[in-house]
């Protein structure tokens, strides 16, 4: 009775249910959701620290310490809750909040674009095979072999100041980031293609697109969604590194990359080591909480992989 039962019950519910029972995977997945609600409630979490992040308070740094804040612990008070940035004295938690803001929206925005162009670039080069598949695969080898970071550093420095920084972001990020799911898609829809529902499927008189999305798409919605979920974490710590070589969003919209990146010298001197410790805490619980909740839909998905408890 027990195994008709669990027969009945579909992949997907099944997956769902080991991402339940996976520890690590459910504080991945609560980490991720309390980020993101204080990423959406960031203007509002601003509002009721009473600061802003663009409010320059000279009259918190120190002179005789090289702009860095007055006090303990970065300039950390009952006003300012996470201390002030050197040299301007901007509220450091608008800055860190907003910043996370920053990363998310660039990381989920560049995630749905890779995921739904190398989805579907995956699936109908396997499907159409021919020129097309031929077409498809040396693009693949082309952008995996062409040096990603030099480009996008160099396209930061060329491209105008009036473009939108933030926007420049998800189009580099989303130009080279699809290749890799489309090379996995592509190969695995190419084994869905020859099974049988998808000879009856054509053998009925169904479209091209039909068998895409009615058939095929279907059968591959589990690995998508472990690249998906995986790729997130990526695209955060990409768009913080760009941040840190100074060719991500540009100043004074607030940035964890850039944050950490403009941190060091105050570390490294000793000056106000307190003020990596936000931007870095911040950032490195963003990308903890996508690697633990993709890890576990990963081992969900994939019942081979999964981890023994």
């Amino acid at each position: 009775m027990s195994s008709s039962v669990i027969a009945t019950v579909s992949p997907t519910r099944q997956a769902l249910r080991r991402v339940r029972r996976d520890r690590s995977a459910r504080f991945g997945a609560w980490l991720v959701a309390a980020l993101i609600v204080i990423a959406v409630a960031a203007p509002l979490l601003v509002k009721l620290s009473g600061q802003d992040a663009y409010t320059y308070n000279i009259d918190l740094l120190d002179p005789a310490k090289g702009g860095a804040p007055k006090g303990a612990l970065g300039g950390v008070s009952a006003d300012h809750w996470f201390g002030v940035e050197p040299l301007t004295g901007r509220d450091l938690f608008s800055i860190v909040v907003l910043g996370l803001r920053t990363s998310l929206a660039i990381a989920i925005v560049a995630t749905l674009i890779t995921t739904v162009v190398g989805t579907l670039v995956g699936i109908s080069a396997a499907y159409l095979g021919g020129w097309y598949d031929g077409v498809v695969s040396r693009l693949l080898d082309f952008l995996f072999g062409f040096p990603q970071l030099v480009f996008m550093i160099a396209l930061g420095i060329i491209v105008p100041a009036e473009f939108p920084r933030w926007l420049l972001l998800i189009l580099v990020l989303s130009v080279f980031g699809w290749a890799g799911l489309a090379r996995l898609i592509r190969g695995q829809a190419r084994s869905l293609a020859t099974r049988e529902f998808v000879e009856a499927a054509r053998s009925a008189g169904s479209t091209g697109w039909h068998v895409i999305t009615r058939e095929l798409l279907p059968n591959l919605l589990g690995p998508v969604l472990v690249i998906a979920t995986m790729a997130i974490p990526g695209y955060i710590g990409a768009e913080a590194a760009l941040s840190f070589l100074g060719v991500g969003v540009p100043p004074p919209t607030p940035s964890l990359g850039r944050s950490i990146s403009e941190s060091i010298v105050w570390v490294y001197t000793g000056t106000d080591p307190w003020f990596m410790v936000f931007p870095g805490m911040m950032l490195f619980l963003a990308v903890l909480g996508f690697t633990l909740l993709g890890d576990g839909v990963r081992d969900a998905v994939d019942v081979r992989l999964r981890r023994t408890t």
